[in-house]
């Protein structure tokens, strides 16, 4: 990390309007943003808001659901992602017993206590479950044998030990009285996301009344076959009130059911890593706690050693998430960049949701572009050089 002093400028091409751009930031936000001309501007990197990931389970052999984990993990962890180009993200807690997601939402909790560069990492707990579908398919990898009705006590204990942090809670709205559950988490400042759900339209519909707002990896955590219509994926699809996550790695959704869910909610689209602690680790065989054993690919995808054909989980980035939909022409930089920053910050009222604005947090990545690919040079975490491309050391 590299104290850049309380003033410091930053020139590059704005990754929205291609223009070269001018950045002033001065006590850790941006202070002036100006047009320029430079004498090469082909020599001058990509300039971007930094990535916000709603969804991250570990990262590079460190993981948020084997327990027990250190504070450490989680500083180290928060640390590490900055040469992902990620700037804020929400830890991810899965389905586990009512005292494992406790102790893991505590653990988190200390760690952003003990350090203010992870305070500052993680904008919130994401917990996942454990109120889902119980049925096989719509539950994915979740452990059925911890899969519950919503509890509001239960949820307000684990509420407790996160300090208030757990800002995004995931559950199927198929649950008897889920309805009144998500009222009162709506009411306290939790994002409802519907996802892992065998819902019919009607529940799906009553949760969106009752504040639900956002669905977690659409299309992922599914039957294997659904009705024609309706379904839980039209109707989340349908409703204008639902903010859409997807997985963007090529091999959780084709790029057709992607096109669809773009042109579909617009900017209310949003990309998603859910990587598992599997990402940014070599290709080959691994033992995991969920799944068994699994393999990764060279190409990067997590299947099961069993079964080639049964998905483990995401191992890539949001960095391979815009890649790929740069590659398959499915959005421009800037969008593909927005969904993976601006968006998801604005949509859970981040600061940094402003992007590259006069007093914005100066969150900033700078990049170089070579048709789909984006290779990362620096991150800048409220205007402090936290990763520069040659300190790589993994």
């Amino acid at each position: 990390m590299t104290a850049i002093g309380e003033s410091a400028i930053i020139e590059g091409i704005h990754y929205s309007s291609g223009q070269p751009v001018r950045i002033t930031v001065r006590d850790g936000v941006i202070a002036a943003l100006e047009p320029f001309a430079p004498a090469d501007a082909a020599a001058l990197p990509h300039v971007g808001p930094g990535l916000v990931d709603l969804q991250i389970n570990g990262y590079f052999g460190d993981d948020f659901n084997t327990l027990p984990f250190s504070t450490e993990l989680v500083t180290k962890v928060s640390r590490a992602l900055w040469q992902e180009g990620v700037t804020a993200y929400y830890p991810t807690i899965i389905t586990n017993s009512p005292e494992a997601i406790e102790e893991a939402a505590g653990i988190i909790a200390r760690a952003c206590d003990n350090d203010s560069h992870t305070n500052r990492m993680v904008a919130g707990i994401h917990v996942e479950g454990p109120f889902i579908s119980p049925e096989d398919g719509a539950r994915g990898a979740h452990g059925l044998e911890y899969v519950r009705a919503p509890d509001w006590e239960l949820f307000e204990r684990w509420q407790r030990a996160a300090g208030g942090r757990i800002k995004i809670l995931t559950l199927s709205p198929e649950w008897p009285e889920s309805a009144e559950f998500i009222a009162k988490c709506s009411a306290s400042g939790v994002t409802v996301s519907i996802g892992h759900t065998s819902a019919t339209p009607e529940q799906i519909r009553e949760a969106v009344r009752a504040g639900a707002r956002m669905s977690t990896h659409l299309g992922n955590g599914s039957h294997l076959m659904l009705p024609r219509h309706p379904n839980y994926i039209w109707e989340q699809l349908a409703e204008d009130d639902l903010w859409t996550c997807v997985i963007a790695d090529g091999f959780h959704l084709p790029e057709a059911v992607l096109k669809v869910v773009f042109k579909t909610k617009g900017r209310q689209a949003m990309l998603v890593s859910d990587a598992v602690y599997l990402s940014g680790m070599p290709a080959g065989e691994y033992m995991t706690h969920v799944g068994g054993k699994v393999v990764k690919t060279e190409e990067g995808r997590l299947h099961t050693a069993h079964n080639p054909k049964i998905l483990a989980g995401s191992a890539q980035m949001l960095l391979w998430g815009i890649e790929h939909v740069l590659k398959n022409g499915l959005a421009s930089l800037a969008d593909a960049w927005d969904m993976s920053s601006v968006i998801p910050g604005q949509f859970m009222k981040l600061p940094s949701g402003a992007g590259l604005a006069v007093g914005a947090p100066a969150d900033l990545v700078l990049f170089e572009r070579d048709g789909s690919s984006v290779r990362l040079l620096q991150t800048y975490k409220d205007g402090e050089l936290v990763y520069r491309l040659e300190e790589q050391t993994k």
